[in-house]
């Protein structure tokens, strides 16, 4: 049973109970709304709230006026489809087209039209909208030890590429069939689902940093795609690829720190400047490996340049947050 059920029938019992205890007919109609209004997210709940709370309102009146000119005929319930659905549309309300249907078929149920019953209907929207919002803002699961688990998962995947990359350039004819790759492109994903829907109930102070993080890996796993395509050039075996497969095995271990180590970053700078010292290639096949490797080098110069400029800041938002959480307890 997910939670989202449970707020459901929480945010519905609430809504019935009350809507009976204020002398609403047919009290059951406020459950509907209450189901009507229950999201997974704070921001996306006062959100379709309000669009529905004013939505049912547009169509209240237009239902009534309606209702008053022609009568209440069933065939004036087509013309309220017909009409006021765009009229609510326009109105930019669109998430509110049932709730307000909701409203008005209850008016025409009651075949009856005046002041009180306005009322009446206006009362049974606060109600089952006002359960569903109160219910939401009350209570959202957090994400965030699932979010930790997910980036666990991430940097664990970056760790085995690096290796299988590092395997390559040791021996070329090492064969790798990149599942990592796919597995890491799902859990980067199913991360930054996570972190907007973490951000979105977060309605006051919403905190970016796992938004910022899962974004640096989708980045660099792009940056990764392009080793991949350079690494299928490197068939030749070389003492160049042996320098430049420390370089990965290094990265493999750091990419599971949380901070950023700067490390592969010094023998990336190191490595760089022995290429330049060394001699030229003498054929055209070390020409192209080599050509290669070097391509491969300024992709892993801009991997870790993108490791640089967000991994540092969101460690740093952290021990600010657990410097704040520590003093709250002093």
């Amino acid at each position: 049973m997910g939670f989202r059920v449970v707020k459901t029938a929480a945010a519905t019992l609430l809504s019935v109970m009350l809507a009976a205890a204020a002398g609403i007919p047919n009290a059951q109609g406020a459950g509907l709304l209450a189901i009507l209004g229950v999201e997974v997210t704070r921001k996306r709940s006062v959100k379709t709230i309000t669009a529905r709370f004013f939505a049912s309102v547009v169509g209240l009146f237009f239902g009534c006026g309606l209702f008053w000119l022609l009568g209440f005929h069933y065939w004036v319930l087509g013309l309220f489809v017909l009409f006021g659905f765009p009229l609510i549309v326009r109105a930019g309300f669109r998430e509110g087209i049932v709730t307000s249907s909701v409203i008005v078929f209850r008016v025409f149920g009651q075949a009856e039209l005046n002041l009180h019953v306005l009322i009446q209907q206006v009362e049974l929207l606060a109600i089952g909208l006002g359960s569903a919002g109160l219910v939401n803002l009350i209570y959202m699961p957090k994400t965030g030890e699932m979010m930790y688990t997910i980036r666990k998962e991430v940097d664990g995947l970056f760790s085995i590429i690096f290796r299988q990359i590092s395997s390559t350039l040791h021996d070329p004819q090492y064969i790798w069939d990149g599942k990592e790759l796919i597995q890491a492109g799902s859990a980067v994903q199913r991360g930054l689902t996570a972190a907007a829907r973490e951000m979105e109930n977060s309605v006051i102070h919403p905190d970016e940093a796992w938004n910022v993080y899962f974004y640096m890996r989708k980045e660099q796993l792009e940056s990764i795609q392009n080793m991949i395509q350079l690494l299928s050039q490197v068939y030749q075996h070389l003492p160049h690829g042996e320098m430049v497969a420390e370089l990965f095995e290094q990265l493999s271990s750091d990419v599971l720190n949380e901070e950023y180590t700067g490390r592969t970053e010094k023998l990336l700078d190191k490595l760089e400047q022995e290429f330049r010292e060394m001699q030229l290639p003498t054929t055209r096949e070390e020409f192209e490996v080599r050509s290669a490797i070097l391509q491969l080098c300024r992709e892993l110069a801009l991997y870790l340049k993108i490791a640089k400029q967000y991994k540092a800041p969101i460690v740093a938002r952290r021990q600010l947050a657990s410097r704040s959480f520590l003093a709250g307890r002093e």
